[in-house]
């Protein structure tokens, strides 16, 4: 099955994003993927996407992730309702035991 989703790429402390369609059975072994589609900076809130890539891709029965699929339509690639997108709980920190 293809998958068009969000490759990490940049340094530490500074997230940078790639579209990539990729085969969802090989890609996790090798990180190999098909074609670049695009590119996501979210901390300068910047988007670009290749329309007709993708948009041939979605033809082709490629699936997107929830992010992805969220990106497309607030570009007006797809025409659908955004899906709720739940963010990873923070890790609590324990408290250091207090000296007596």
């Amino acid at each position: 099955m293809l998958i068009i989703r969000l490759r990490r790429v940049g340094r530490k402390n500074d997230p940078n994003f790639r579209l990539v369609v990729v085969d969802s059975k090989r890609a996790a072994k090798s990180g190999s993927f098909l074609e670049v589609l695009g590119s996501y900076d979210p901390r300068k809130k910047r988007v670009e996407l290749k329309n007709e890539q993708i948009k041939s891709w979605l033809l082709k029965g490629a699936q997107v992730s929830d992010t992805v699929h969220n990106l497309l339509v607030n570009a007006k690639i797809i025409e659908l309702a955004k899906i709720n997108v739940a963010k990873s709980p923070k890790k609590a920190v324990a408290e250091a035991p207090k000296a007596v």
